[in-house]
């Protein structure tokens, strides 16, 4: 869908039963979307762009997925090119398998979902800094090593390390995002993570207008 100047851009959060939603939404919408929260295929159809927002357990929402349809959906969307960023969980599900349960990813990324190394208090929860690997749009203007907001027990470990695009440092170095083609996605939190935070959300909707 193009939308002329003075329209913002449609961003449908996916609404699939795992949490924190509101705050994605909100985040969205201060940084200049016109947000629908759905966990319906069909609205997807008229959406320029699509946020994976989550809190939870990766079996539970894999069968949320599936049974609203929206895992296939997903996989087409990522594939057509269109702008997707995953939030937290919406990361780690990209993967094909975790050690947090039996149920199978979306695949969408070779690797595993791994649990955080024994030693280190879990979950890992609180600021600490991401380093930047990338120089892809939606990081543009945030300095190298700011902090931002983790909540998480299990961490995505890509099978390509071409497509890490931040790295932190909790009992071991982790992938904190990723970046490839259309797709960004990112451990920690941006809707929790004040002005940096806010920052990475207002460049996803540029580069959605500049998408369209």
């Amino acid at each position: 869908m193009t939308n002329s100047e003075v329209e913002r851009p449609i961003i449908t959060v996916i609404d699939y039963q795992a949490g924190n939603i509101r705050s994605v939404e909100k985040a969205l919408e201060k940084s200049g979307a016109s947000v629908k929260v759905s966990g319906k295929a069909s609205d997807l159809e008229k959406s320029d762009a699509v946020v994976f927002p989550g809190q939870g357990s990766c079996d539970s929402s894999m069968v949320n997925l599936r049974n609203q349809g929206l895992d296939e959906v997903l996989v087409e969307w990522i594939n057509s090119g269109k702008p997707f960023m995953g939030v937290c969980l919406g990361l780690q599900l990209l993967l094909e398998e975790s050690d947090e349960g039996d149920e199978r990813g979306l695949g969408v990324l070779e690797g595993r979902v791994e649990k955080l190394p024994e030693g280190q208090k879990v979950p890992h929860m609180g600021w600490n800094s991401v380093r930047f690997t990338t120089d892809h749009p939606v990081f543009k203007g945030v300095s190298q090593n700011s902090y931002f907001y983790f909540v998480h027990s299990y961490i995505a470990v890509p099978k390509a390390s071409s497509i890490i695009a931040g790295h932190t440092e909790y009992g071991r170095d982790f992938c904190s995002a990723v970046a490839f083609d259309n797709v960004v996605a990112v451990q920690f939190h941006p809707e929790k993570s004040g002005e940096n935070g806010l920052n990475i959300y207002k460049n996803f909707v540029s580069y959605v207008e500049s998408s369209s």
